[in-house]
């Protein structure tokens, strides 16, 4: 390939536009493959997206006579012009059942303009214009379903695109060339006044200035030149670069078509077809979705796929291609198998790419952004499955004892090399651990074997349990956190519950009951109370341990041992050690939410920051208090605050060794008030909460060893499923779970010891009841847990 070519590639990661000429002219088709590759591998690793539709073809007649269209026909006297709104919805339904999640809805550009029968039925139907009737029916299908509307409307003006934007995910329209040779006669576009380039370039840019979503592209073979395909390109490139709203860019080539004006023109080769992939991936870099419509070259799936494309486009199992009938759409589960064989994964997204869904509220009317919010995972891809923390629904059978047996290193990738990093003892930094969050398929199971081969190094096969108790103490709180459903406040007063504030009598009530039913400990936390001072928090202390002196006192996240140092007026270690001598045994590691900033804003923005956090366990380390480290995830964040978060806990841990464990609490969703204004995910899904405990055993050893599982987050069988995935303790047994269950969780308040331990010997592991420091429980307690009697009621 020509060294200025490679030269611009390297300086900018894209070619400039002054190489145009040189770059139509450049005739070396594998390094330009090879080039193109590599840059698509660099900005989508090894995914390839597609996104399964409903096609609706609301009205086949157009005013425009494109040569090579099939799709565009003449009225039928006793027919209808469009499909009618009990026709669009019972497609829509029909891809609603078949899993679909986009309804694209494609017809002809302007019929009314050219036909009267099409002005007469939109007259009779009480529109002004096929926009208008389009309008009504993505509301319909908005409405009506769970579909997301993608529309093909043809040329619009900036008004016609707000209108549109409002019951749609997103729009397109092809450019197809910017050559204004295909407009004269006998050439393709001629007849055709909606083919105009500088019309659809119009359409393009409008459709920028108003925020939507885009899809274009360019259709080869038609008469263009290479160079005005790249010329094209450039143009394309130039609208994007300045308004930053072009999502796609599809290369589709020439179908020639029985009845059609060119029916006997010649097809573009496979090569032309791979010449142009590559081209336009050097063009847009590494970063844009490159697109190729697999129908449309069913014998050279792995050729293109090797070209620089990242997406198929979408792909119907229900309805044919109607704009190239001729060409029925792959088989997912046959394009799967193919893009295994070259090296990717196919990946289901929505009709929203990644970057525009993980900004929804930047990018779609509300009302579409909370839709989007709610089908997307952490990725901005869509959910994979129905399953949410807290929620009684089976979870996906990711991992078993037999695919534990599948090598951890399979291939040389990026996944492998990290892998072989960790193993040698290398710390990854923030990009790298992002990259292992991302994994799917074959390295998401490289990842939990990994994991699963360092538990059972630093704890054999024994999986620890704590008999122990909650006791939420009030939920009264001023902090306004976004996420929670359990504290009552002025924002809260709706939730789950009344406000409530415990005596110190009934305090002491439960902490003798726990101790009669073989607890070894009990875990306080509470609301931020406007009333309590840090005195109240000892005197919890000290009651606890007038009712029983051998209970172990888990208490305070750091935010209230923040709130209790401020209102006494003294320092941190200060009050710490004042809670020390009142009984405080060690601190949870809640408040952590998510220890990076600029989500800590958002989610929680007057609570403590990610330095105070720290500093409050390191100051609890220092004077010998021991604590635990937790990550609320799957909301409003994405992996990379994942990855700094797990860089945070381990270099404390490397500092202090104060840690005993690190706990993944999945967010729970249901009664979440963020969740509930349409501002966070449903949780993170399954797999994510898999890898996160995986990831989390592979990047925190050797400095932690001990990774707790959520049982009350994440089900029986989905904690079955951790225990293959790095999992070596399964946290408490808790008699009383307020938080979780506030949120929204069916999981229930407690598991018992004699369930606790049938599930960890159903899994092949050897259950131990331990304290919270990681001792035998005595005999005495171990026996009372399992003859205990039920829980009185609560007061």
């Amino acid at each position: 390939m020509n060294k200025q070519l490679i030269d611009s590639i390297m300086t900018h990661g894209r070619i400039s536009n002054d190489l145009a000429l040189l770059i139509s002219e450049e005739a070396d088709l594998i390094n330009l493959m090879s080039s193109a590759k590599l840059l698509g591998v660099q900005g989508h690793g090894n995914q390839l997206t597609y996104s399964k539709k409903i096609f609706i073809p609301l009205t086949m007649l157009c005013r425009d006579v494109c040569h090579y269209c099939t799709f565009a026909k003449p009225p039928i006297k006793g027919e209808r012009a469009f499909l009618t709104p009990e026709e669009v919805l019972s497609i829509a339904k029909s891809g609603e059942l078949a899993g679909c999640k986009e309804a694209l809805f494609t017809l002809g550009d302007k019929p009314e303009l050219r036909y009267k029968v099409v002005r007469d039925e939109l007259e009779s139907m009480g529109y002004e214009s096929t926009i208008d009737y389009l309008y009504a029916m993505a509301k319909l299908v908005l409405e009506k379903t769970s579909l997301l509307p993608h529309l093909n409307p043809g040329i619009m003006n900036y008004e016609q695109i707000l209108k549109l934007r409002s019951v749609s995910v997103s729009q397109g329209i092809m450019l197809e060339s910017i050559s204004n040779k295909l407009n004269k006669k006998g050439e393709a576009h001629y007849g055709s006044p909606d083919k105009e380039p500088k019309l659809r370039l119009k359409t393009i840019e409008d459709a920028g200035i108003a925020k939507v979503p885009f899809t274009t592209g360019i259709l080869i073979g038609i008469g263009e030149s290479k160079l005005e395909r790249v010329e094209s390109l450039f143009a394309l490139r130039d609208l994007n670069d300045k308004y930053g709203h072009i999502q796609e860019i599809i290369i589709q080539n020439f179908r020639a078509k029985p009845d059609t004006l060119m029916k006997n023109h010649p097809e573009p080769s496979l090569d032309e077809l791979l010449w142009t992939i590559s081209v336009a991936r050097l063009i847009f870099g590494s970063s844009m979705n490159i697109q190729a419509p697999p129908n449309l070259s069913p014998d050279s799936i792995g050729p293109i796929i090797n070209s620089g494309i990242n997406d198929w486009g979408g792909i119907s199992p229900v309805t044919p291609d109607y704009v190239n009938p001729e060409a029925p759409w792959p088989s997912i589960v046959d394009l799967t198998e193919t893009c295994k064989e070259n090296g990717r994964n196919l990946i289901e997204r929505l009709s929203s790419y990644p970057e525009y869904a993980l900004d929804a509220f930047q990018w779609h009317e509300s009302h579409i952004a909370k839709i989007v919010t709610n089908a997307i995972d952490s990725s901005g891809l869509a959910r994979e499955d129905a399953w949410s923390p807290g929620i009684q629904v089976d979870a996906p059978h990711l991992l078993s004892e037999s695919k534990q047996h599948i090598p951890i290193i399979l291939k040389n990738n990026k996944i492998d090399k990290l892998l072989k990093k960790t193993n040698a003892g290398s710390s990854l930094n923030e990009d790298e651990i992002n990259d292992l969050f991302h994994s799917r398929e074959e390295d998401f199971l490289k990842i939990c074997n990994t994991a699963d081969e360092l538990r059972r190094q630093y704890n054999g096969d024994t999986v620890s349990y704590v008999v122990n108790r909650n006791i939420n103490y009030t939920n009264v709180c001023y902090f306004k956190c976004k996420f929670c459903a359990f504290s009552k406040g002025k924002t809260s007063l709706n939730l789950r519950g009344p406000s409530y504030d415990l005596s110190e009598e009934e305090i002491q009530r439960r902490v003798v009951e726990a101790w009669d039913r073989g607890a070894t400990e009990v875990c306080m936390q509470g609301g931020i109370h406007p009333d309590y001072t840090g005195d109240k928090y000892i005197e919890i202390c000290k009651a606890v341990k007038n009712a029983v002196p051998e209970m172990h006192i888990h208490a305070f996240s750091a935010l209230e041992i923040t709130q209790g140092a401020s209102t006494l007026g003294i320092s941190i270690k200060d009050f710490l050690y004042q809670l020390a001598d009142a009984g405080l045994s060690t601190l949870p590691g809640t408040a952590a939410e998510i220890l990076d900033d600029e989500v800590r804003a958002i989610l929680c923005p007057d609570k403590i920051y990610t330095q105070e956090w720290l500093d409050v366990h390191r100051s609890a380390h220092e004077i010998g208090l021991k604590t635990t480290a937790t990550i609320m995830f799957g909301h409003i964040e994405k992996p990379i605050s994942w990855a700094r978060h797990l860089i945070h806990i381990k270099n404390l841990q490397s500092e202090t060794n104060g840690f005993t464990e690190f706990v993944p609490l999945p967010f729970v969703h249901m009664e979440a008030p963020i969740y509930l204004n349409g501002r966070a995910r449903k949780g993170p899904t399954f797999r994510e909460s898999l890898l996160m405990h995986a990831i989390s055993r592979i990047i925190l050893s050797p400095e932690f060893t001990n990774i707790q599982g959520s049982w009350v987050k994440m089900g029986e069988n989905g904690i079955k499923q951790l225990l293959l995935a790095g999992v070596n303790d399964l946290g408490g047994t808790l008699m009383n779970e307020s938080i979780t269950r506030a949120a929204g969780a069916e999981h229930g308040q407690e598991m018992a010891p004699d369930l606790m331990e049938k599930i960890i010997t159903s899994s092949s592991r050897t259950p131990f009841q331990r304290t919270t420091l990681y001792n035998k429980s005595s005999s005495l307690q171990h026996e009372k847990s399992y003859d205990s009697n039920p829980l009185l009621p609560i007061v």
